[in-house]
């Protein structure tokens, strides 16, 4: 199965309409013919990004834009900092030695 690749714009320009738009990502996903987890993908990378060159604009978001992709943010660095604890968990365990020998 070809997967069908997407350039830089086309991404930014869905991560801005997910940012300003009161839809949920899934409707939104659908409406463009496009999976869920690729546009919430995207939105984690350039989500950031987007927002910062918005204010570096000049253009302001609503507080519910700004809100929403505030606690996506959030969500995010949240999963990461889960992720790296189980790490550290993982690779702080001591070595099982082996008994037989």
């Amino acid at each position: 199965m070809m997967r069908k690749r997407h350039n830089e714009e086309f991404k930014k320009e869905t991560v801005q309409l997910v940012i300003r738009s009161e839809r949920p990502v899934k409707q939104i996903a659908e409406e463009l013919g496009l999976n869920y987890w690729t546009v919430k993908e995207w939105v984690k990378r350039y989500g950031k990004q987007e927002h910062t060159e918005l204010v570096a604009k000049g253009i302001k978001l609503s507080p519910e834009a700004e809100i929403k992709l505030l606690k996506k943010e959030l969500a995010d660095t949240t999963e990461e900092r889960d992720i790296l604890k189980k790490a550290i968990a993982v690779f702080s365990r001591k070595p099982k030695t082996n008994t037989l020998l």
